[in-house]
This record gives C-alpha cells, sequence and structure tokens, in this order.
C-alpha cells in the first residue's frame, strides 16, 4: 500500500518527535511550514509549553522577497525572541519535512540569529 503525502510526513514527525525532546535548558525548535508561510516556535516539552514563537505573519509589511527570503528572516526573528527569553542553544526539529529549501532557510536564519543547535 503506498502512503499519501501527508501520511508520510506523519509518520516521519512521529519517528523524528521519538528522538527529538526540548527541555527548559535546551528547548525544542518546531517548524510548521504551509504553502503560504513558515512558522517556528520554541517548545518545553517537559512542561508542555511555548517559550517563544514566530510566524510570517510577524514579518513587517513592507518586507518584499520570495518564501525562502521569508523563511530565513522568520529564523531571524525567531533567535532574537528566543535570546530575550534567555535560550541560546535548541534542539532543531523539522517535523517531517525534508532539511531542505525553506526549512533549511529558516535553520540558517536562526543560526544568523545566533542560535546554536
Amino acid at each position: 500500500m503506498k502512503l499519501s503525502t501527508r501520511d508520510a510526513r506523519a509518520r516521519r514527525q512521529r519517528r523524528v518527535r521519538g528522538k527529538v525532546a526540548g527541555t527548559a535548558a535546551r528547548p525544542r525548535l518546531a517548524v510548521y511550514r504551509s504553502n503560504l508561510g513558515i512558522y517556528g516556535q520554541l517548545v518545553d516539552d517537559a512542561e508542555g509549553r511555548t517559550l517563544a514563537s514566530v510566524g510570517f505573519k510577524s514579518l513587517p509589511k513592507s518586507f518584499k522577497g520570495t518564501k525562502t527570503d521569508q523563511a530565513r528572516e522568520v529564523g531571524k526573528l525567531l533567535a532574537d525572541r528566543a535570546k530575550k527569553a534567555g535560550y541560546e542553544t535548541v534542539v532543531f526539529d523539522r517535523a517531517g519535512y525534508l532539511y531542505h529549501g525553506r526549512v533549511k532557510a529558516l535553520a540558517e536564519g536562526a543560526r544568523e540569529g545566533g542560535l546554536k543547535f
């Protein structure tokens, strides 16, 4: 039986989440990619709380660029908010997406912003 694209992603996501967990000292950077934009949030899985989050809608209205540029800016903004909240190291959770394109751009933007992972 062939899996649908959504089912295959859900299976990869479960597999990754079995290995990746965020703590208060080192939260999980979770990524969600939609057709319109991209979102990132820092999650403490031990307490089940979101520590910081940023979406493409947080970018200034004057922002112009491709979705990849948008993802890089979201990563930089998330790194900035993480530093303000006192977090420097995170665990990256690609949520079943391939580490390519917008997901990779968000990760590189977060690294440029000063997050370590």
